[in-house]
């Protein structure tokens, strides 16, 4: 299938070091968009198809997104605003520590509400993403909350 990425890189130059809980996310989110993502330009004249390989960035208070081929030609880059992305990162990052402190102490009943309070921050965040990139990329829904989850990633500590 050529709707897809198969590659990603996050440009870590200048980024706060993780927490270890936080690198973690990092780690499955790249792992399971990898195992199984939707990802599609729209057909241009000269641009390659897929599959794809990405890097993404944090650069001048924007996230770049850098789309190449797999044999490396340029197919998109888009510079987005974290504006929009602000908030929902914030409360991410709220839920998750909620969240990673739970798994330490409460009742498992306990951490399912956090849980599902944190599913439905990445979901907004993901729809976020998806409306951002409306009319310049297709993804799914799991790919975009993948693709949220780096964003995150590359916020942390900002």
């Amino acid at each position: 299938m050529s709707d897809r990425i198969t590659k990603i890189h996050i440009d870590e130059a200048g980024l706060t070091l993780p927490t270890p809980e936080i690198e973690q996310e990092r780690r499955v989110a790249i792992y399971d968009l990898l195992e199984e993502n939707h990802f599609a330009l729209p057909a241009r004249e000269g641009r390659p198809s897929g599959p794809y390989h990405m890097a993404l960035a944090i650069r001048e208070g924007r996230l770049v997104v850098d789309v190449t081929s797999e044999a490396g030609e340029k197919a998109a880059e888009f510079h987005l605003s974290l504006g929009p992305f602000r908030q929902i990162v914030k409360d991410y990052f709220q839920i998750c520590d909620s969240y990673f402190d739970a798994v330490k102490r409460l009742a498992p009943a306990q951490i399912e509400a956090i849980d599902m309070a944190r599913r439905g921050i990445h979901n907004e965040g993901a729809a976020v993403l998806q409306e951002r990139l409306d009319g310049k990329a297709s993804l799914d829904k799991d790919t975009a909350r993948r693709l949220f989850t780096l964003i995150c990633v590359l916020q942390w500590g900002m």
